[in-house]
Parts: structure tokens; C-alpha cells; sequence
């Protein structure tokens, strides 16, 4: 059985770190110009020469989104950057607009991947960009896998599919609901997520009154159920939405995904709720399958429904270990104390728990709550961890 790419998002340097050692064999990262994920932290070039460098000595792979659809304005400086980024070795690069592709086949040697913005739902579309060069066609999400299964029958380019993530109420994320109330070009990187903000309805003039305001996003992905029936089809790469999310979700995400595949590809036994209650320890919003059943129904959007409800249950990121005095030095992320039951989960092992004996200061303080965030602390662990290593709160069995 063909083992499928994971491929992971990342916002920054540690996030792009932490999403290859959790287990992505790709990352995908946006630069500074032609990304629509403007407000993420992203990449200058120097950053993303330092990211393939880390990334190739793993023997993983960095793709770079250029994928705006660009005004004659955004093309300003295109060719330079394109082959700034042939310099910094990238992998790829995930294109929406015929004219970037245009450029980077004509100035550059850059492997392109079609964007998911280009909305490609049927095996005509993906053989039209195959036959131009083109390596890999990221298909719109709003595809089931009946059609999953009839595209990858009749294509030849390698087909990347979203598994993860948040959706979009338009078609592939062509919204115009954002520029048309924010002047923020969701196309262009600028999305203000219009469709997630809660409005008062009107008949004419007069007020529809609800007890609930109306909103109209979609639940964000999760496909657990269904990575079996994409690794069977033969899918090439299985992507993870979120490069403005953060490294604990990202951490609990990508290992998750990475243990499902790897326990169905060397056909161990899978318990599939317990993949995705690890999922929900970092959720911080509800989920559905989105297409994969079929067309959504109302079970699948958040009509008159706002769901975000900020995890707080990672609490700190793993710095150093101490060996001698087996204590590890974390930095603090959200409220934990003294007796609280924690896990520790990393790439290298299965979470284990244990409870908070002490905590301990860098001015060799000892304290009873770690309230601070991005406080450096030290506490006493039964078992060596590493940097990267995460804790969060567990829930008593």
C-alpha cells in the first residue's frame, strides 16, 4: 500500500519545525509577497532558506504558496522573487493564477502545484494542467469520494486532497463577502472572515427577531472516518489546513494524522475514537466531514451558531532537560499549578501523565501557580524529554 505525503501548514519558523518533527513529511509556507494568508506571521527569504535547510536535512519537503489572484499591480517584482525562491530550494510552489504559473515556467526550473483556488473538480481540468507541466493539482474541497475516486482513475498528476481544517462558504474560497464589507480582498490574502460575524436579519426593513444572531460559516474539517478510503484510492498527499494556528495544535494535528496513517498502511488494528478524541484536545471549533459524504446538509455549517471556544489545556513547550536534577525547563503558555494531573505528548512516544509535584522559577523561586505566559519554569519530570516536547492537562481516566 502506497504510504500518501502529509502535508502540514506553518505559519513561521517553529511552527514549520514543529509540524516536521511531529510527523509532516511536508510543509507548505507562505512568503511575505503572493500569499493569501496575509496576517500569518510568514516568510522572508532568508527564513525560508533556513526552512529548506532544515526541512532537506530530514529529507522533507517546503512549499511556498504563491497563490493570490493577482491585479496588474501584484505582479510588480514577480520574476525576482520567483527565482529568489529556485535559490532557496524550495520544493514547490502552489499557484492559483495562470499568470504566476506562466512566469515561473518561463524564468524558473520551480515545480508547480495548482492551487485549490483554482476550484478543480473534474479529471478534464486536472489532465489540462498536467499536460502543461504541471506536477500536482490541489482539488477543491467540495468533492466526495466517489468523485475522489473517479479523478484519480483518470488522471496522471499526483493529486493532493484537504483532510483538515477550516472551510470556506464560498467554492474554494472565492469569497468576495470579505472585500465587499472590509475592503480585505480574501483573494488577494486579506480575508476577514465575514462570514464567521453575527448579523441581524431583515424582511424588507422590518427585523427578523431570533434569540440567536445568524451567521453562516461552515464546521471545520475532519476526516478521521475517511484517510482509510483515501490511502486505498491511491491519493498522493494529504493536506492540513491552518498556517495561523498554533504549534500545539499543530503538534496534536499532524501526529495524530501521522500515527492513522502509519497504523493503516502497516495494516495495524485502528480505533478511530481515539484518534479523534486526540484531535479535540486541540479543537477550539466543531467539526464535520464537510464534502467527503456527499453534498452538506445544515448538520455541516454554523447557521445562527458561533462554536470557538479557546482550548487553554496546553500549558507549556518543553525548552531543556535536566538529566542530573531530572527536571525540564518549559516555557509556560496557559495556567497550570501545583497538583494538577499533566501529559507530556512528543513525536517519540504515546502521552504519559503525571502530576505537578513542584514548580520552580529561574531565580530558583518556588511557586505554587504559573500564571505568566512565556515564563520560564522548571519542574520535576519522571522520564527524560526533549526540546519541543509539549505539556497540557490531562483528564483523569
Amino acid at each position: 500500500m502506497k504510504k500518501p505525503e502529509l502535508l502540514a501548514p506553518a505559519g513561521d519558523l517553529e511552527k514549520l519545525k514543529i509540524a516536521l518533527m511531529y510527523g509532516a513529511d511536508a510543509v507548505f509556507i507562505g512568503g511575505k509577497e503572493f500569499s493569501l494568508r496575509a496576517r500569518a506571521s510568514n516568510f522572508d527569504i532568508e527564513t525560508i532558506e533556513e526552512a529548506t535547510r532544515f526541512a532537506h536535512a530530514l529529507n522533507k519537503k517546503v512549499y511556498v504558496t504563491t497563490n493570490i489572484i493577482p491585479h496588474e499591480e501584484d505582479l510588480v517584482d514577480l520574476v525576482p522573487y520567483l527565482k529568489a525562491l529556485e535559490n532557496a530550494n524550495v520544493d514547490a510552489i502552489i499557484c492559483a493564477s495562470p499568470s504566476i504559473i506562466a512566469a515561473a515556467k518561463k524564468h524558473t526550473k520551480l515545480a508547480i502545484h495548482v492551487s485549490t483556488q483554482q476550484s478543480i473538480t473534474n479529471a478534464e481540468a486536472v489532465n489540462f494542467w498536467h499536460q502543461r507541466g504541471i506536477e500536482r493539482v490541489v482539488l477543491a474541497r467540495e468533492l466526495n469520494l466517489t468523485e475522489l475516486r473517479t479523478l484519480k482513475s483518470h488522471t496522471e498528476a499526483e493529486l493532493e486532497v484537504f483532510i483538515h481544517g477550516g472551510m470556506c462558504v464560498s467554492y474554494s474560497g472565492k469569497c468576495t463577502l470579505s472585500n465587499t464589507m472590509t475592503d480585505r480582498d480574501a483573494n488577494r490574502g486579506g480575508c476577514a472572515h465575514s462570514c464567521r460575524w453575527n448579523y441581524e436579519l431583515f424582511e424588507d426593513e422590518t427585523p427578523i427577531v431570533t434569540s440567536i444572531p445568524f451567521s453562516m460559516s461552515s464546521k471545520d474539517l475532519q476526516t478521521v472516518k475517511y484517510i482509510s478510503q483515501l490511502i486505498d484510492m491511491g491519493i498522493d498527499s494529504l493536506k492540513i489546513e491552518g498556517r495561523m494556528k498554533s504549534v500545539h495544535y499543530i503538534a496534536t494535528v499532524v501526529q495524530t494524522y501521522r500515527r492513522l496513517i502509519d497504523d493503516i498502511c502497516d495494516d495495524l488494528d485502528v480505533d478511530l475514537p481515539q484518534y479523534i478524541l486526540e484531535i479535540r484536545k486541540a479543537e477550539n471549533r466543531l467539526t464535520s466531514h464537510g464534502f467527503m459524504a456527499g453534498m452538506t446538509t445544515t448538520d455541516e455549517q454554523l447557521y445562527n451558531l458561533r462554536s470557538e471556544q479557546p482550548t487553554q489545556s496546553f500549558i507549556g513547550l518543553v525548552l531543556d532537560y535536566n538529566e542530573t536534577t531530572q527536571k525540564a525547563l518549559i516555557e509556560q503558555r496557559n495556567y497550570f499549578e501545583t497538583g494538577d494531573l499533566v501529559e507530556i505528548f512528543s513525536p517519540r512516544f504515546t502521552p504519559v501523565s503525571f502530576r505537578v509535584a513542584n514548580i520552580t522559577d529561574c531565580d530558583h523561586q518556588e511557586i505554587t501557580v504559573a500564571r505568566h505566559p512565556k515564563q520560564q519554569l522548571w519542574i520535576p519530570l519522571p522520564f527524560p524529554v526533549k526540546p519541543y516536547d509539549m505539556l497540557r492537562k490531562a483528564q483523569p481516566k
